[in-house]
């Protein structure tokens, strides 16, 4: 249940974090690629059982 929970806030996490607005563009795709790593670990593990 709580690792369901996760992995919605992060997927949430990741869509927001992509470059839509005119000030955020020039940061590129470095925050969403950044919580894109946090969600393949957080899939890793939760397939692993650890979470």
């Amino acid at each position: 249940m709580l690792g369901t929970i996760l992995l919605i806030v992060l997927v949430l996490a990741l869509v927001g974090a992509l470059p839509a607005w005119p000030h955020s563009r020039s940061w590129g795709y470095y925050p969403s690629s950044g919580m894109g790593l946090v969600l393949i670990i957080v899939v890793v593990l939760l397939l692993a059982g650890r979470i």
